[in-house]
């Protein structure tokens, strides 16, 4: 009869800093695995500090509580299966990474992570100390190899295991969602089942955590390349998977393979759960936003809704009087076909008491960009009272378009405390716009059917901060903007590449002067979700005072 093991995989949501609340989900999630007969449960990188805890780690008395947990856990769980859990360790004054496997009550052994990542949203580098290449570690008569995250990326962890006599991989993961992020990991894992001829087990974590959203998609890969399971996205769920030793080794028993979505559908999802954990994790019940008949704006209105329920979300009209009667209509109709309570305060007459105050000092100068801004700023001012007076969280509703090129007012509307479309271009907005309209999913808490009419999403883009103005008067058309940003921005490219693409090299340039001197805005921007690989914040980090330009 061949031998069988069973792996309590559990794909759940930590909190970081809520050490006492993940410990509690493990314990239960090993209550479960202990049930169905589990020989080991394994829960995901760093779980029970949560993930990415960035400096908080290096505190001593965070660490120190995070590693008392782990401990107190091992001796609550010492009757039932083995429970691998990621956590921080202290070895030799040495701060670690580490995935620590209890079994009969206490620490029975440890893998420190030997690769650090020092790129895109990670510097761990300068967080924790690298752990040597080891062997694996026994549960029962088995032996099992687990490089944590970054070392299941390299080939030298993995070949080491399987050389140590690692009978099969569980590498887990604190992963982040970018687009398209599931086929890079795939790719990197069958190169693992190869390299070894061993199976491989991908278990991450889901959830939101500031920008960066977890996707999960837990998978299993048997030697030949063969996808043996996959657990869903985004969701957490606890799945009890067997493996099971032959003549030819190892194999994952094959079980359900769960759909993977499309990239509008994760898209979209992330900007949902990273709103919805950035809030449930801050505490805010409530949320608010300016509603300006615009498409980010009604979009940002969708996210919130399905993030939190309409019955929790406020929309604000705070007209002027260059907001067009179509504005007007657009944002009432968005409001009622999303169901949110809709307020309208005017602007007008505190514009005028702000112009008459101002007009003694601005005397002999022509009306410019300053009176234009008065009006942003005075919405951010009535947005914050209200989020202040009823204790709702202010969205921020601004693109990345409008982000890298500083197309936003400083102290108004860039006010708020969270932006889910923080890395999605203009182009990708309206795409987005169209594909909630014509899908509905059980994860969104909004109604189905279309609630982004067509005349919000067709319009001209405007600020409608003077009389007949469109984005289009300051800015490239945004197919072109886009084109020349991801050239830029995403690509790291250069004023020539973007000509060599096809874009005027004056309107290139002109877009590579906005970014640099859009600096100081981002630096000073609500966070938001996590789309790509080249988000604004921890992705890309350049100084905000910087002479440097493409003169090629």
């Amino acid at each position: 009869m061949a031998d069988r093991f069973r792996i309590t995989l559990a794909q759940l949501n930590p909190v970081v800093g809520d050490i006492e609340g993940n410990a509690a989900k493990a314990f239960l999630a090993w209550e479960q695995a202990r049930a169905a007969g589990a020989d080991l449960v394994a829960l995901p990188e760093m779980f029970i500090t949560g993930y990415n805890t960035q400096d908080l780690i290096m505190k001593p008395v965070f660490h120190r509580a995070a590693i008392d947990a782990v401990e107190a856990l091992a001796k609550r769980c010492a009757d039932g299966p083995a429970l691998a859990v990621g956590g921080p360790w202290v070895e030799d004054d040495n701060l670690y990474n580490a995935y620590l496997i209890l079994k009969g009550g206490r620490i029975a052994s440890k893998v420190l992570k030997h690769h650090l990542p020092n790129e895109t949203v990670f510097d761990e580098v300068r967080l924790y100390d690298a752990g040597p290449l080891g062997g694996p570690y026994s549960v029962g008569n088995f032996r099992i190899g687990s490089p944590i995250c970054e070392d299941g990326w390299h080939p030298d962890v993995a070949e080491t295991l399987e050389e140590t006599g690692a009978e099969f991989l569980l590498i887990p993961n604190g992963s982040p969602y970018f687009r398209d992020k599931y086929d890079v990991r795939l790719n990197h894992m069958v190169a693992r089942v190869v390299e070894t001829g061993l199976p491989v087990i991908y278990l991450n974590m889901v959830g939101g955590q500031d920008d960066q959203v977890f996707d999960g998609a837990t998978f299993g890969i048997n030697p030949g390349g063969e996808l043996a399971f996959r657990m869903p996205v985004f969701d957490e769920a606890i799945t009890d998977v067997d493996l099971e030793r032959g003549d030819e080794g190892w194999r994952i028993v094959p079980s359900d393979i769960v759909p993977q979505p499309d990239a509008w559908e994760q898209d979209y999802r992330a900007m949902v759960q990273s709103l919805r954990d950035y809030m449930g994790k801050t505490g805010f019940k409530k949320a608010l936003l300016g509603l300006s008949g615009g498409v980010d704006s009604a979009l940002v209105a969708a996210i919130a809704v399905d993030a939190i329920g309409a019955e929790n979300v406020r929309c604000v009209m705070l007209p002027s009087e260059y907001t067009s009667q179509a504005s007007l209509d657009d944002a009432e109709a968005v409001a009622k076909a999303l169901g949110v309570q809709y307020d309208f305060v005017p602007i007008s007459n505190s514009r005028a008491a702000v112009t008459d105050t101002l007009a003694p000092l601005f005397a002999g100068h022509d009306a410019d960009l300053t009176e234009e801004n008065i009006q942003s700023r005075l919405r951010g001012l009535m947005l914050m009272a209200i989020s202040n007076k009823f204790g709702e969280m202010l969205l921020t509703t601004g693109n990345k378009s409008e982000v890298a090129v500083g197309y936003a007012t400083i102290y108004g509307d860039m006010n708020g405390g969270y932006n889910p479309i923080k890395d999605l271009y203009k182009t990708r907005v309206f795409e987005t716009c169209r594909w909630r309209n014509a899908h509905h999913r059980d994860w969104m808490m909004g109604p189905g059917g279309e609630v982004i009419r067509p005349s919000v999403i067709d319009k001209p883009p405007s600020a409608e901060l003077r009389e007949d103005q469109k984005d289009s008067d300051s800015l490239p058309d945004y197919p072109v903007l886009d084109g020349i940003l991801e050239i830029l921005v995403d690509q790291d490219g250069s004023v020539a590449d973007c000509v060599v693409a096809g874009f005027d090299k004056d309107d290139a340039s002109r877009v590579e002067h906005l970014i640099y001197i859009s600096e100081y805005k981002r630096f000073q921007s609500a966070p938001g979700t996590r789309l790509t690989s080249r988000a604004f914040w921890l992705d890309r980090r350049y100084p905000i005072v910087n002479r440097w330009r493409d003169r090629d």
